[in-house]
């Protein structure tokens, strides 16, 4: 029997940088809300069976409402996220406590409405040989790292670029890799993670972590002109 795959959605984010009132992932671009055209995605994977949303407490009423008038029969649960990305991670894990430990968990970014179909494949089939993935892709500008302790950032270092990747999501795991290293990142109070694969990575060392190349167009909508961006692309696009 194969594992079950399920898709975790932490939609937590505020619309500050967009200059919104609404949480960014309601804003509508072409006619319907960021959140449903991710959600699209996910409901059109044959291999994702579930999906979880985790919305700010506030707005759990009006996710729940956007589920039922689109009719995304995979979603299981919507529940309110954490104060940060990691928090609302956790609450996923929290709601993943009676599924088996084998279970593929994909963590997307609610605001990227642009991954497809086939990338979130190509994660689910990649955790047959690996713990843990992430999409990204090859850096197309050099990287410099600087020396912040004076008034002034000077250039420390510039790290060969080939080597280099920008990571978007999903990323995917097994549920029992991702708990672990979420419940060894709750007690250290000096971390901040930004990504699933920074947990692992600082708390399960070990563990390899794997590529699944993706695309430019997998845009995080961020800035106002990323709504512009978004909007033409997601008028081309096919799942």
């Amino acid at each position: 029997m194969s594992s079950p795959v399920v898709a975790v959605l932490p939609a937590g984010g505020t619309g500050t940088r967009l200059g919104s009132a609404l949480p960014k992932q309601l804003i509508k671009i072409d006619g319907r809300e960021i959140l449903a055209h991710t959600l699209d995605v996910f409901e059109a994977t044959p291999e994702v069976d579930e999906i979880f949303v985790f919305p700010p407490r506030e707005h759990v009423a009006v996710v729940e409402e956007l589920v039922k008038s689109y009719g995304f029969g995979k979603v299981r649960g919507v529940a309110p996220g954490g104060a940060d990305r990691a928090a609302s991670v956790r609450a996923g894990l929290a709601a993943l406590s009676d599924h088996p430990s084998d279970t593929k968990v994909l963590v997307h970014d609610a605001v990227r409405p642009l991954v497809d179909v086939a990338t979130v494949t190509e994660c689910v089939t990649a955790l047959d040989e690996l713990e843990a993935v992430t999409v990204a892709v090859p850096s197309t500008d050099t990287i410099v790292e600087v020396d912040v302790s004076g008034p002034r950032e000077l250039i420390s270092g510039i790290p060969d670029r080939s080597r280099l990747r920008r990571c978007q999501t999903p990323q995917a795991f097994r549920l029992r890799t991702l708990a672990r290293a979420h419940e060894l990142a709750v007690a250290d109070v000096n971390f901040t993670p930004t990504d699933d694969c920074g947990v692992v990575r600082r708390y399960l060392p070990h563990m390899a972590i794997g590529i699944v190349p993706g695309s430019e167009d997998n845009l995080k909508i961020t800035y106002p002109g990323d709504l512009r961006v978004a909007a033409e692309l997601l008028r081309d696009r096919t799942l």
